[in-house]
């Protein structure tokens, strides 16, 4: 009897321990407009002016232009 409720003991603890947590983000999210930026500075580029909508355009133009598109896959030789 004694065996029997001490593994169910420890299967329960067991159990338990492999249990997954929830992954929900929650209400804490603010969305936003992408051109509003993130508010930190270090990830603001150069000549780039936060909530411009115009200027966050010209900017996204330049970034293909010279080759920094996100949106094309890299290939590999």
């Amino acid at each position: 009897m004694m065996k029997k409720t001490a593994f169910a003991a420890i299967s329960a603890v067991l159990l338990v321990a492999c249990g997954e947590r929830s992954q929900d983000l929650g209400a804490s999210r603010k969305d936003a407009a992408l051109y509003e930026g993130t508010g930190v500075a270090v990830f603001t580029a150069p000549g780039w002016k936060p909530g411009d909508k115009a200027s966050w355009q010209s900017e996204l133009r330049a970034r293909a232009q010279y080759g920094q598109n996100d949106y094309n896959p890299s290939r590999s030789n």
